[in-house]
């Protein structure tokens, strides 16, 4: 029986396909938070809310949203290391400050329902730690009423120049 002349020129049709995908694949090349730099944000956040008359927790979740640091002032309510650990969360995932999150509520339905998910609060005081248009963080600050976002803003501001 004769070969068929078209069989040598589909095998490596095949290999060059192999090839290209293979060669066309790469990692994903991206920045992730540090436990110093997540470590100066909490301390940051807690000295301001401090400066402020007020005992807060603070919590900084990485790109997963899996905690690195979690801090409690002295007097700290027994509820604000929760809150915060769950803003941080919420600011990462939803890639939101949860003010926006809890405002869009009465806009977006689905938000009301989200707030049925693990880990998801809609009370202002966590930010998302951005790297450019990349969010590969959060930062939540539970205890000061009002006052939470502003001492998360300062705990960022003290890394700014490290988040590029």
């Amino acid at each position: 029986m004769p070969a068929n002349p078209r069989r040598p020129v589909a095998i490596a049709f095949v290999f060059l396909l192999a090839a290209s995908s293979t060669v066309s694949a790469q990692l994903l090349q991206r920045k992730d938070l540090s436990y110093a730099i997540a470590k100066t944000i909490a301390e940051a956040a807690v000295e301001s809310c401090k400066a402020k008359g007020y005992a807060v927790s603070a919590v900084v979740v990485d790109r997963g949203g899996d905690t690195i640091v979690a801090l409690r002032a002295d007097n700290t309510g027994p509820h604000t290391m929760e809150n915060a650990r769950r803003k941080a969360y919420t600011a990462r995932t939803f890639r939101m400050t949860t003010e926006e999150f809890a405002t869009r509520m009465t806009k977006e339905p689905v938000r009301r329902e989200q707030t049925t998910l693990p880990n998801v609060i809609a009370i202002p005081g966590g930010v998302p730690i951005r790297v450019g248009d990349d969010v590969i963080g959060g930062v939540g600050v539970s205890g000061s009423p009002g006052v939470d976002e502003p001492c998360v803003m300062a705990g960022l501001e003290k890394v700014k120049d490290q988040l590029k």
